[in-house]
């Protein structure tokens, strides 16, 4: 009997927030899921807990915006899940704070998750794509990088870039089977947003990680032949 594939997802970030989100609603819809987050111990209890719900999952620390880690992660979890169908460029950093209190250190930290990071496992994933000439390449970018806030120069900055990035990329492969989105939510209630002190907001009124999540993987499971380039998540009532 022939068999089945099951389609690999790589998600970058997924320890918590969004990234944990969406690991595991692909891996309820079908996929096999690798996983990266900068914290070991923090990558094998989410990978134990996917397989506690029956999803293949394999993973590894990463830091993204370093060339050997991504490579390291690459190789991992195509070695043990099998190759990359759909990246999931999710990690990311915020350094919320007025320009002339923001280091260097943070701004390169900013540019370097947020940006640098999408190069670098893009560039790892893509051969094999074009290859089969299929795949997908999810980048979380944010409404920022359509707009500005105070004290948000560094993170609005990476944000525009990333769909810049992911605008010029879409044309580059789209001939090549392989789609590339760019979603860009609104406020979402994580670890990350809670932390930063630079602007309020409701947690009960602005999104979770599972509605972007939702969102992610409902831009995957469109049919092959149809492509949502950018899509906005805001909350239904601000």
């Amino acid at each position: 009997m022939p068999t089945t594939h099951t389609p690999v997802a790589l998600v970058t970030g997924a320890t918590e927030g969004i990234g944990r989100a969406t690991a595991f609603a692909l891996g309820r819809a079908g996929w096999a899921v690798g996983v990266c987050a900068r914290t070991a111990a923090k990558v094998d209890a989410l990978v134990a807990e996917l397989a506690g719900a029956g999803i293949r999952a394999a993973g590894r620390a990463a830091d993204v915006s370093r060339e050997d880690d991504v490579a390291a992660l690459v190789a991992h979890v195509e070695a043990a899940l099998g190759p990359v169908d759909a990246l999931v460029n999710n990690a990311g950093v915020l350094h919320a704070k007025p320009l002339l209190e923001l280091s260097l250190e943070e701004l390169d930290e900013t540019m370097g998750v947020n940006v640098r990071a999408h190069f670098l496992t893009t560039r790892a994933v893509l051969p094999g794509m074009r290859a089969r000439r299929s795949g997908a390449v999810v980048n979380v970018a944010s409404l920022s990088a359509r707009t500005g806030f105070a004290g948000g120069t560094a993170y609005c900055a990476s944000k525009h870039a990333v769909l810049g990035f992911s605008r010029a990329l879409m044309q580059e492969v789209r001939g090549d089977g392989i789609r590339v989105v760019a979603v860009c939510p609104g406020s979402v209630a994580t670890d990350m947003i809670r932390r930063q002190t630079a602007f309020e907001s409701d947690p009960a009124r602005i999104l979770l990680p599972e509605d972007v999540a939702a969102t992610i993987l409902h831009a995957l499971q469109l049919p092959p032949r149809a492509l949502v380039s950018e899509i906005d998540v805001r909350p239904t009532t601000p």
